[in-house]
């Protein structure tokens, strides 16, 4: 995880652009290994923990008729959790986490399908990832992941002049 952060934080630094994270099962852990980063201060703007189905909604602005119709552990919903704390935080990035961490399923949903997605000035990626191991694998897995794409993000997007 810790890898995942610095290289992301790195970038960031290097363009001058800031980060906002949107948490459903991980928590608050993406932002916590963030702020492990020294010089993060500089690019990441905060975030917001969203685990209540209806603060999606009401915090990180998730459509409702969205969540009504697919519940929390959809991708369309990870792709707004990102973009909505992008808007709300006035970062250039925003980072999401839904998912089901376990240990029983969640709406007829598995445990170990998560969405994390990343929405950015060039528009949204969402990525669907079927994990295995406990809660705590599945939810460390999530942090690395939504960081990774992060990074892969920021490399397929021009940085700013």
């Amino acid at each position: 995880m810790a890898v995942a952060a610095a290289a992301a934080v790195h970038v960031l630094v290097e363009r001058r652009e800031t980060l906002a994270t949107a948490e459903s099962l991980t928590g608050g852990l993406v932002a916590a290994t963030i702020v492990e980063i020294p010089g993060v201060s500089a690019v990441y703007r905060g975030g917001m923990v969203v685990y209540a189905t209806e603060l999606k909604g009401t915090l990180a602005g998730v459509p409702k008729h969205l969540l009504d119709e697919r519940g929390p552990v959809d991708p369309d919903v990870a792709a707004a959790l990102a973009a909505g704390v992008r808007e709300r935080c006035g970062a250039d990035w925003g980072v999401a986490t839904t998912g089901v961490a376990g240990p029983e399923p969640q709406d007829g949903k598995p445990v170990g399908l998560v969405y994390v997605a990343v929405a950015g000035p060039a528009g949204t990626e969402v990525r669907e990832l079927k994990l295995a191991g406990n809660r705590a694998a599945v939810r460390t897995e999530s942090v690395t992941a939504v960081l990774q794409l992060l990074t892969e993000s920021l490399s397929a997007t021009p940085a700013p002049v």
